[in-house]
């Protein structure tokens, strides 16, 4: 990363002219005015603000595609320059080329192949026909509680819904079921499922399985209709319609008062054309529980995957996701990879993100070991050194590769952090700037240096999130994080995975934070240390709860609502001045209770005229010559109130109690 200095440049003319440009000075700057006649001019100072540059290594040659990577809509720009022929991914780039396309993206170029070594995919195969077919990779989604994972479970023949705690899927499952092909010619063949998701708060996950899949089952249930997650789906479908084959599964038929056209007519108005209506996307009724329909629904896929001619190279270097990732006792760290291309094997070195692995196991969805994984199946990898991330790709290369490319992208990682630091810097600091400007603008008068202050804002319950495997402690970190409003507001400052140890009592004790843990545990002595140190911790099976724990306690940060309860009201009739000892006076208010009761120990305020003018307590509450502290509805009475002297005729004196309820987000 090019230098970032937070110091201010040099007050001079010079410095103004040499770096004048409103993007390329930092600090406070004379703004020179024109040479006039009249009387000498205050000189002005104004804040320019510097264009943070960050590093981008370019090697020697670089494919478009792989430059795209590093530049956001590269495309866009080649159009831009004239450059259509050269725009397409497989085209390779000089360096001199890459050079000027960096910076036109106002990014520093480097030329240096060591630096800018990274792992990518395999380019595509120049005769993708001649390859093998692999098997499709399905994708289930639709509304929490349609039927999903129900429907899976009778097409495999396993109990995998009665297993999900509060009967909603947890995490993306993967497997794989051997089906005969459509035509019958090709013999039996197997489809990878893959079951995301249905709660709001698993969007993340149910979007990256839209990514990696090439067919989606939209199953909506027959009796429940369009659904907001369902309406989620139909948008993921939408943006990828021409890349990814859709089926409709119109679940739970065999349930009464179902409308099966109501619903096929439903779809339609969502953009979903039904071929029943006459058009492109097929519809299959099923039922989980019964199982029927679901030989049309695998025979409908299976033709789709026919017409799709999916083909992949069987061998060669690894290509795939990670789709889930977890800690194991005895096993370590270990992900769900899903391999789209080459032939993962025992011993291989695969990286993914910043985490790599010496491919030690592999195991299919049934527990079965496996000694080689194609294009198209799930397999549980363990060997790694480190938790990757549910999401990232997965790439081949050999030990030393793999090293130099976590090297290089560890460093753009820290890199970005720090970008990421000066922005919170200029964001605390622009209100104070732009009001400064103002003034200078306004009275012409020299600009001071701004006081650091201390950062005004929401209050923030901070949380530390553990969760058993990495999708659901990103699905966790995204519910939570929305809680809040502008007064008080969640900030999640660490989120892994695995059970809750003492090291995360000690951070939580350290930032004044709680411990949200979602389908971990938490040993005795773990609790003990975290009573001690008053470090809350919320657990839960079931996202729901954890969202429900943290919004009370979200709620306990916003300032309370204070009401006011009129408990009683009396109007004062007639002013008496009763003679003390020393020759001293008081005022009595003659009065009558009208309303409720009038209690002596409650506050009291004077209201004329509709307005409050006095609040305080009362000095002397009495019934005839006896002094009492309660008057009731319709009793005449004499009031007076301490360190208040100027009643008057027609005051009305109010009681009341005041009542804290907690604030609304």
């Amino acid at each position: 990363m090019s230098a970032i200095s937070l110091q201010k440049t040099p007050r001079t003319k010079d410095a103004f002219k040499e770096r004048g440009s409103l993007l390329k000075t930092d600090g406070y700057q004379p703004v020179i005015q024109p040479k006039t006649n009249g009387p000498k001019v205050k000189k002005l100072w104004a804040y320019i603000e510097k264009r943070v540059t960050e590093d981008v290594y370019i090697p020697s040659t670089v494919s478009v595609e792989h430059l795209a990577r590093l530049l956001s809509d590269l495309q866009d720009k080649m159009f831009q320059a004239g450059m259509e022929a050269q725009s397409s991914f497989d085209y390779v780039l000089t360096s001199d080329y890459a050079v000027l396309l960096a910076e036109e993206f106002g990014r520093k170029p480097i030329v240096n192949d060591e630096a800018a070594f990274d792992l990518y995919p395999p380019p595509p195969h120049p005769n993708v026909a001649s390859l093998p077919t692999r098997p499709p990779v399905v994708t289930i989604m639709g509304h929490v509680d349609h039927g999903k994972t129900t429907l899976l479970d009778t097409l495999r023949s396993s109990s995998v819904a009665k297993g999900e705690v509060g009967g909603i899927t947890q995490h993306i499952g993967a497997f794989s079921v051997p089906v005969p092909s459509a035509s019958g010619a090709a013999g039996p063949q197997s489809i990878t499922f893959l079951d995301t998701p249905g709660h709001a708060a698993f969007s993340a996950m149910r979007a990256r399985g839209a990514q990696v899949t090439d067919i989606i089952v939209l199953v909506v249930a027959a009796d429940d209709g369009i659904m907001p997650q369902t309406r989620e789906v139909i948008e993921l479908i939408k943006k990828d319609r021409e890349k990814v084959g859709v089926v409709v599964a119109i679940n739970k038929i065999d349930k009464p008062g179902c409308d099966v056209d109501a619903l096929q007519k439903a779809l339609l108005v969502e953009d979903i054309h039904l071929e029943d209506l006459g058009g492109d996307t097929p519809s299959v009724e099923v039922s989980g529980l019964t199982g029927k329909g679901l030989p049309e629904l695998v025979e409908t896929l299976s033709l789709i995957a026919e017409i799709q001619d999916l083909r992949a190279e069987p061998d060669g270097a690894v290509f795939g996701y990670v789709l889930e990732s977890k800690v194991v006792k005895g096993l370590g760290a270990i992900a769900t990879v899903l391999v789209l291309r080459g032939c993962l094997k025992p011993g291989s070195h695969v990286l993914s993100g910043v985490h790599h692995a010496k491919v030690r196991m592999m195991q299919d969805s049934n527990g079965k070991s496996v000694k080689a994984a194609s294009p198209g199946m799930a397999v549980t990898v363990s060997g790694w050194k480190s938790l990757p991330s549910a999401g990232d790709e997965v790439l081949q290369g050999t030990e030393s590769e793999i090293k130099k490319a976590i090297a290089n992208r560890q460093r753009k990682a820290d890199i970005e952090a720090s970008l990421l630091d000066i922005e919170a810097i200029n964001s605390n600091r622009q209100k104070e700037r732009e009001r400064r400007q103002a003034e200078a603008e306004t009275t012409g008068e020299e600009l001071q240096l701004p006081k650091e202050e201390t950062p005004t804002g929401p209050k923030e319950l901070r949380l530390l999130i553990k969760a058993d495997v990495s999708g659901s402690a990103e699905a966790v970190e995204g519910a939570l994080q929305g809680i809040g409003n502008h007064l008080a507001v969640t900030k999640v400052i660490s989120s892994s995975v695995g059970d809750i140890l003492e090291s995360d009592v000690m951070m939580a004790k350290a930032v004044g934070g709680m411990i949200v843990g979602f389908s971990v545990s938490s040993s005795r002595p773990v609790e003990t240390l975290a009573a001690q140190h008053d470090v809350p911790i919320a657990m839960s099976d079931i996202i729901y709860r954890l969202m429900e724990d943290v919004r009370a306690r979200v709620i306990k940060l916003l300032p309370v609502i204070i009401e006011s309860k009129v408990i009683g009201e009396a109007k004062v009739l007639q002013l008496f001045e009763i003679q003390l000892k020393g020759k001293q006076t008081k005022t009595v208010a003659g009065s009558r209770v009208i309303n409720g009761i009038m209690e002596k120990n409650k506050p009291a305020r004077v209201i004329r005229d509709g307005a409050v003018i006095f609040e305080g307590t009362f000095e002397t509450m009495r019934h005839f010559k006896k002094d009492v502290t309660e008057l009731r509805k319709g009793t005449e009475c004499g009031l007076n109130l301490a360190d208040f002297d100027d009643l008057r005729t027609d005051d009305v004196i109010q009681t009341y109690e005041t009542i804290e309820k907690p604030g609304v987000l």
